[in-house]
């Protein structure tokens, strides 16, 4: 991957703070699966991005350890206090362009070849099809990085990336594979 450090490069403005990870070291977690099932965020059941619609735990671990590079970034938004909940969801909105971006900004050589993960899970249609027909956007629905077993602090742990980032402020994570 040539042009990795290059796009890198590029995007690291675009982003809070990135980093680049062999996936043999992203930190799985079954905790972080059970924290799923018993349904903390209220998503669980009712996405094709979300367990147990999304797959296996270990279906997940093996399809992420199958590629060759993590590239692991964040973004920080503040608000105007720790309940801000309008402001979370604005943040994360605006978190969840900047993926878009960083994603259309891949060179030509990694089109088709990246998997992307974002925070929360796909928000794009209103109500998902989930179970009961296929998901109408493939190609834009991310799953969130939670949502593969992934253990986040841990993962931030392992990039020298910040989890918190002051009071009053919000971090969410993105994590694109690449082959």
């Amino acid at each position: 991957m040539e042009w990795l450090s290059k796009w890198i490069d590029e995007i690291t403005p675009t982003v809070h703070q990135i980093a680049c990870i062999d996936p043999a070291q992203i930190p799985f977690s079954q905790e972080v699966v059970d924290a799923c099932e018993k349904n903390y965020c209220g998503r669980y059941g009712k996405t094709w991005t979300c367990p147990p619609g999304v797959g296996h735990y270990e279906e997940r671990r093996a399809l992420c350890l199958s590629y060759k590079q993590a590239v692991v970034f964040t973004t920080t938004y503040p608000l105007e206090d720790s309940f801000d909940i309008e402001g979370m969801h604005r943040a994360n909105e605006l978190h969840e362009q900047v993926t878009d971006r960083v994603i259309a900004s891949l060179p030509e050589a990694a089109k088709g070849n990246y998997l992307a993960f974002s925070a929360h899970g796909c928000h794009i249609c209103e109500k998902c099809t989930y179970p009961d027909a296929p998901c109408r956007f493939p190609d834009r629905a991310r799953v969130s990085v939670e949502a593969n077993g992934i253990y986040v602090v841990g993962l931030a742990q392992m990039c020298n990336i910040n989890y918190h980032n002051g009071a009053n402020t919000v971090t969410y994570f993105s994590m694109l594979l690449l082959r």
